[in-house]
Formats: structure tokens, sequence, C-alpha cells
């Protein structure tokens, strides 16, 4: 044992920043006195009531005001909502990296996009390896999940060992690679384990997940079923193995494949140069060999699983994609779950499908890269933690976990369901929550980080549901009479030609307020325009029951 792996007088804090309530935008904080290193560092997608927003990514105020005590981010894998803010986070918080091949070559591809692989630097670490970082050691551990090179890990601390599990399952028998390091987990625990923070995306399910190598029977049938059809199958990216099980079916049974969405591509391209996916020669051909081959002897692998309006089976559903129709010689398989929130696009997508006459498979064609109970059950046995901290999910996930733990004789008292944002101070005979720091949701609008924020996405809302209406009026600057106006321009409010009455009143309406301030004397422009909102609002209110945005315009001529 290192002489700072001693047991302490000062406590560890874990600060999740982000991660909890939802599955997505994942990134830990654990500080040790003059040492913060953090684990992960994901965006999560928008909800729907963020009209027009790309990203959302983590408020990471806390690092920036402790940027000197910031060792290096240490990534667990290369989904996005583990590794996708990093690009935003870096420009301020720019410490070294640390992370698996794959993982690392998934990153370098987003930092390549970003300018920022001369600034940034980067160190591989494989799995059994150990880091220092300042106070810290952090071991590697091999796990598996639903794209390849996942870690757990295990993070020495002076005040005792943290287990942090990443995303992951017990696949014992994986499609690349060896199965989860069981031994390892088994190993620490020995040593005694102060805490383990658990993957609870599955925690709700029970039973054990199913191995990858399932869905590579599952695609031998469906290959054998449909001889005589084209096969184009949506799903994730960044799920290498459920790629090269597509691939061997494909080469099996004789066919090309061809693989469309820019995701796609990059991330095939990356794992194939870093040799995670073994592409039997002459298999992959571009888009625009296609038309040379008959139908039944192709093959497509597409993103858009998910139903997303710009990826590339959305644009073929929608006859919007240049190079490939569909029509009654295609079967679109859905080789995923939809995530939830995003089931009625992915209907719509399957409609869509259905009615160009296409054969559309959603069943059976997934499993899961999360651990159901009684993996979960399996882990924390090896592990033996003293606290347990459920991370990854929803409050309702987070809880079931709580609840196996407490079923595995771990007090109540020593489970910690967390917040993003909320201390926690551990020690070998203590822990509780001491505190919260800022965090919150960053929006990512095109270019703008954190430009838009709730004040404009209210106002989007209102102009989404209301409309607006805008009101011109030049008055003379000497004077303060009106010169001209009131002109009234309407948009998503209501349509104009065929409403003249309803916006001549409006007019008046405006007329007299404005004449009824300045008969008075009042020419403060604040002024005019809250007495022009009230009355046009109360008006419209009155005759629609609709409140429009007001916006007065003034100017002086």
């Amino acid at each position: 044992m290192k002489k700072n792996e001693q047991k302490s007088s000062s406590r560890l804090k874990i600060i999740p920043l982000g991660g909890l309530e939802q599955i997505g935008m994942n990134i830990t904080a654990f500080e040790y006195e003059d040492s913060i290193v953090v684990v992960d560092c994901g965006l999560s997608f928008p909800e729907d009531d963020m009209l027009g927003i790309d990203l959302v990514i983590p408020d990471v105020t806390y690092l920036k005001n402790n940027i000197d005590k910031v060792k290096g981010f240490v990534i667990t894998h290369g989904h996005e909502d583990h590794i996708g803010a990093l690009p935003y986070v870096l420009r301020d918080v720019n410490v070294p990296i640390y992370a698996t091949k794959l993982t690392m070559g998934i990153i370098e591809n987003k930092l390549k996009e970003h300018n920022l692989t001369n600034h940034t630097k980067r160190k591989v670490v494989k799995f059994g390896q150990s880091i220092n970082l300042g106070q810290f050691r952090i071991e590697f551990i091999k796990t598996n999940h639903s794209i390849v090179d996942a870690a757990a890990l295990a993070i020495y601390s002076p005040a005792g060992i943290v287990v942090h599990t990443g995303d992951f399952k017990v696949d014992y028998t994986p499609v690349f690679g060896d199965a989860i390091d069981l031994q390892r987990f088994a190993e620490i625990g020995k040593k005694g384990v102060l805490a383990l923070m658990c993957d609870s995306t599955n925690a709700e399910r029970p039973g054990f997940t199913p191995s990858e190598r399932t869905v590579g029977k599952t695609f031998d049938i469906l290959f054998e079923e449909h001889k005589n059809t084209r096969i184009i199958i949506a799903t994730f990216a960044s799920n290498v193995d459920r790629v090269q099980q597509i691939i061997n079916s494909a080469y099996k049974f004789g066919r090309k494949v061809v693989v469309e969405g820019r995701s796609m591509v990059s991330i095939i391209e990356t794992a194939t140069n870093l040799g995670y996916l073994s592409v039997p020669d002459n298999t992959l051909i571009d888009i625009e060999q296609l038309k040379n081959y008959p139908d039944e002897k192709t093959v497509i692998i597409t993103t858009g699983s998910q139903g997303e309006s710009m990826a590339a089976l959305s644009r073929m559903a929608e006859n919007n994609h240049r190079k490939i129709s569909i029509g009654p010689t295609d079967t679109v398989i859905f080789s995923s779950h939809p995530i939830p929130g995003n089931e009625k696009a992915v209907t719509n997508v399957i409609n869509e499908l259905l009615l160009k006459g296409a054969d559309v498979i959603f069943q059976d064609v997934h499993v899961s890269g999360h651990a159901c109970q009684e993996e979960i059950k399996l882990l924390y046995t090896l592990v033996h933690p003293k606290y347990a901290i459920p991370v990854h999910g929803e409050f309702k996930h987070l809880k079931a976990q709580a609840k196996i733990a407490n079923e595995l004789g771990i007090e109540k008292e020593n489970i910690f369901i967390l917040q993003s944002g909320d201390v926690l101070e551990l020690s070998e005979d203590k822990a509780q929550v001491t505190g919260k720091v800022p965090v919150g949701d960053i929006l990512v609008d095109g270019l703008g980080v954190g430009d838009v924020g709730n004040i404009v996405l209210r106002d989007r809302q209102h102009l989404a549901e209301d409309g607006i209406m805008i009101v011109v009026l030049g008055l003379d600057g000497a004077t303060d009479e009106l010169v001209s106006g009131p002109d009234i321009v309407s948009r998503g409010f209501v349509y104009v030609r065929e409403s003249d009455e309803l916006m001549e009143e409006a007019r008046i309406v405006v007329n007299e307020a404005i004449d009824s301030c300045l008969s008075r004397g009042i020419s403060d422009w604040g002024k005019l325009k809250s007495s022009i909102k009230d009355s046009l609002g109360e008006y419209v209110w009155k005759k629609t029951k609709r409140r429009p945005m007001i916006l007065p315009i003034i100017m002086e001529i």
C-alpha cells in the first residue's frame, strides 16, 4: 500500500455535478484536500420544452472556481452521455484526459471537430493499470457494456476506496475481448471498500441482462428468413459489437454492407483502425455502389434508431434521402429500444416505413448494455461496500437500487440517493451530505453556449404557443405628437387577411391608449409601451382568449 493510501483524518468529498435525476449528462467530482478528479463529462439531449436547443451540458462553475485542484478527467466509456460535453467544458477546464484506447479514439474525433487536439493532454490507459492524480490513485477495471472498452474505476484515496462501476453489465460471452473482470472486483472488495457507486439504469428489471452474442443468433435467423429482400438495420452508432455481428451475418449470407449516417461512419472507422472491428475483405461497399448489386445481396447499417429527425433512417422514411428510397422489397430492423421520451418519434418512423410497404421488425433484436437486478446483487456481494451510492438514472432507478442494497444488508442510513450538486463527505466512520455546489443545465444552441437561458426559453415557449404582435409608431421628437402609425404586424397569432376587423379594432384600441397617455402629458417611452401592452393585451384576450407577445416599437421622427 502506498503511503498516501494510509487512512487519514481528512474526508473524501463526492460531488455529482450531473447525471442524477436523469439518464445523461454524467459528471462527478471526487475531492480530497488539494486534489479533484472528475469522472466522465457527458451531455444530455434537450427536453421537448427546450425549443431550438441542440444539446445540454453540465454547469462546471465548481470546477472553474477550483481549477488549481483539478487534476484530470477520467472517462469510463465512449458514449455521448459520458464524453459529449468534453469539447465545451475543456475550454474552461483544460486538464488532461485519461481513458481506454477506443474511448480515447472517439474523444479525439470530437476534439478534432472542435480544433482542440493540440490544446488537450491525453493518456490512454490499459485495464489493470493505475494512474496517480494528486492524492488519488485510479485503477481501470474491465467491464462489459454496449460499447467496447468500458471501464469501472477503483478510486483509491487516503480516506478509503470508492468503486465506480461506470455503465456496465456482466457478459460472460462478449463479442469482442474479455468478460468483465469479476475477480478484480472481489480482490478490491477484500481490501475493504468505503463506497460503491453502481449503475442503476436497469435496477427495476429482475434477472440478468442477456449476452450481446444472443443478438448475433437473432440476426442469423432474420437473414435466413428474409433472403429475398434488402435488409436495413438501425442501431446506435457506438454499439461496435452490434455492428460487428451485423457484418458477420452479412458475410455469412453473401451480402455487401453499406454504412450510412455520419456518426456511424466515424465510429466504425475509428474502431476498425484501432482493431476493435474486423471487416472481411470486399464486404463494405460505398453507398454509390449500391446500384451495382441486387437488393437481396445488400445490407444497410444506419443511424436513426431513436427516430431522430435528421438521422439517415428518418430521411429515408420521409423520401428525403439522396441515395436510398424505401419500398416493399425492404426489411427494416430496429436493433435498439426507444430511449424513454423517444417512443413517439420512433413510432412515427415505423408508421412511415410501413406505409411505404416495408416489413418492419422491432422485437427481440436488442439487448441492454446495463446490469439487471441479479448482476447488481453480484457486484455488491463481491465489492461489499460500507456505503452505497446509486448513480446513473432517474430517481425511480436510484430508489430501486437502494432497495436492492438494503435487501443485501446495507443499512438504510448507509445508502445515499444524492441529487446533482450535493456534497457527500465520507470517512471510515461517518458519511453525510454537508452542502451544495452550483449545478444546472447549460444550453447549447448552434454556436452559442449558455447564451440561451430560462428567460429566452420562456419567450420561445410564449412565441410558439401564442405568436407575436408588433406595434410600430413614430413620435415627433420635439412635440411628442403621433406622426405615423400605429401599425400592427402579427405572426403566429391570427391569419391577418381573414381578421381585418379584429386588427382594425386592435389599432383603434392602441390609438386610444396612446392618445390617453399623450393628452395627460405622459411621453416617457417606458410608460407608453406599458400602456400599449396592457390595453392591447386586454382587448386581444377578451376577443380571442389568447395572450400573444406584444412588442411596441417607438421611433423618434
